[in-house]
């Protein structure tokens, strides 16, 4: 069954939403420029409030190793997702499993990625917007996913209900990965949204 990651929650009451809804896992922005990046203590209420087997993602771009270690100190992560220029050496060092967002540009080759982030438990694979880390809310040609990549793939970029079983359809990812598109505002999640991605992800 795919797995569905609800990204970019800022309160525990948007999280009780995503995982009452069917979601599996929550992510958590740790990046300042973000309007749905969290503080520590906002991360910490959200995490504290989650049911066994809901899964706490944190997510940081090119963030120091201390700022990393300072949340991995204080809340309770499940696993980190790394959406920047990080090395596979410095992903690995965390004592947490990982997994590393790369940006579909053209060129791209994801059977040699897969082995140089090789200890990485999936790729994202997200919208290459030049300057954007992510978030873009755009899609990306779903059949550039070659379905014969050793590790799990989580489908990411402009995911929305009413595209989101197509999008499995053809990129046959093992999670699908959605933010803005189940917004009511940038940070803030929408119920009816959330609902009805989960049931077009899940049917």
């Amino acid at each position: 069954m795919i797995q569905i990651k609800i990204c970019g929650i800022t309160t525990p009451e948007d999280a009780k939403m995503a995982y009452d809804s069917g979601a599996n896992a929550i992510g958590l922005v740790f990046y300042p420029p973000s309007p749905r990046h969290v503080s520590i203590e906002q991360a910490r209420d959200i995490t504290n409030c989650l049911p066994p087997f809901t899964t706490s993602v944190a997510l940081f771009v090119n963030a120091t190793r201390e700022e990393i270690e300072q949340v991995l100190d204080i809340v309770p992560i499940d696993l980190i997702q790394f959406h920047g220029d990080e090395t596979e050496a410095f992903c690995s060092s965390f004592k947490r499993p990982y997994i590393k967002a790369i940006r579909m540009k053209e060129g791209l080759d994801l059977h040699v990625l897969q082995h140089e982030y090789s200890s990485a438990r999936g790729l994202l694979l997200d919208t290459y917007k030049k300057g954007v880390p992510g978030g873009t809310g755009e899609t990306f040609n779903w059949d550039k996913v070659p379905h014969d990549l050793e590790v799990p793939v989580i489908l990411a970029g402009g995911l929305v209900a009413e595209n989101v079983r197509r999008a499995i359809n053809i990129a046959r990812p093992y999670a699908v990965d959605v933010s803005g598109g189940v917004e009511a505002s940038k940070g803030r999640k929408d119920k009816q949204k959330i609902i009805q991605f989960v049931n077009n992800a899940i049917t």
